[in-house]
């Protein structure tokens, strides 16, 4: 799909329902596809696969499937390839794995390792779960998916609020997790019975967001609850933030480190702005963001296009947005 003919900058999509949860597909066949998540206070949400159509330049929506409690992420499965089945994961009361048609969606597999607990890959339990999916060889059939717990551990002193893998070593053994007890621990699936804090907020605020950049896996960013500003870790610095970016004047909702590049960052608050940052000079302080975009309303979730770098994702109300 080319869009570079046509100058158009902004893209945007109007769902029926206030959107939290958002992400990009991966697929080279799926290039302007997203999945996006309604935010109803009640039992019964959605979740809508929207895909840009490339003769009118609008959005359609391609399916619509039922989901229990507001999705709190939604994530495709990271086949650059399309070698995989097209899959689909989304948080919520648990961990479901959908696979993803052209006129519908399945669920696949529901991942619940532990009866009493509400959530799982990172739970309010205070537990992370490692799942491992079974995709199975394609033999001419259609082959259901499976997971299995790889680890369960103990992350954190209070509920897990997120968690996110470090490129590094292939990118399947370092991940690190916040949670409501303000620290960010990491952890090696190798060595599972030591953890290593990072940081831990001052004021022992809880840590709602995590995100690893995608490029160099010495750094990270998290925000704490209800913060104006996010805090730019460097692991081989531990404790101390090696930057901070506090140019909004509400609370920061999304975080997003630009997929081909280590030093580019964008921040989305409900100041109504997505700002990105060129963090190069650090450790000198970065004052200001090399490009805003002001949105008309508060703005709940940033993603940034892995297979297409040009392009951010946002969501306000019940708007999502692509902007190049």
């Amino acid at each position: 799909m080319s869009l570079h003919g046509k100058r158009k900058e902004i893209y945007k999509y109007e769902a029926p329902w206030t959107v939290y949860a958002m992400n990009w597909s991966v697929r080279p066949d799926k290039r302007f596809r997203l999945a996006l998540g309604s935010f109803v206070e009640e039992y019964n949400n959605k979740v809508q696969i929207v895909g840009l159509e490339e003769e009118n330049s609008e959005f359609v929506c391609r399916n619509t499937f039922d989901h229990p409690y507001p999705t709190t992420k939604v994530m495709w499965i990271p086949d650059s390839k399309g070698a995989y089945p097209d899959l689909l994961a989304t948080s919520g009361d648990y961990l479901r794995i959908w696979r993803v048609g052209e006129t519908e969606t399945r669920l696949e597999c529901l991942l619940n390792n532990n009866k009493n607990s509400d959530f799982c890959t990172s739970s309010i339990d205070t537990t992370c779960t490692i799942w491992g999916l079974e995709t199975g060889q394609v033999l001419g059939r259609v082959n259901l998916v499976s997971g299995h717990v790889k680890t369960q551990l103990i992350a954190h002193d209070k509920e897990v609020y997120d968690i996110s893998f470090s490129r590094a070593g292939g990118g399947r053994d370092m991940f690190a997790s916040v949670g409501a007890d303000g620290s960010v621990r990491m952890f090696d699936l190798r060595h599972l019975e030591h953890s290593t804090i990072i940081y831990e907020d001052p004021q022992h605020h809880p840590l709602l967001r995590l995100c690893w950049n995608k490029q160099d896996p010495n750094y990270l960013v998290t925000m704490a609850m209800d913060s104006m500003e996010v805090v730019i870790l460097d692991v081989r610095v531990p404790c101390t933030p090696v930057a901070r970016l506090n140019n909004h004047r509400a609370c920061v909702n999304g975080i997003a480190w630009a997929p081909h590049s280590s030093c580019h960052i964008c921040t989305a608050a409900e100041d109504h702005q997505a700002l990105i940052w060129d963090i190069q000079q650090m450790p000198r302080a970065i004052e200001d963001p090399i490009l805003a975009y002001t949105a008309e309303g508060e703005i709940n979730n940033v993603q940034w296009a892995t297979t297409q770098p040009d392009w951010i994702a946002i969501c306000y109300n019940n708007c999502l947005e692509i902007l190049r």
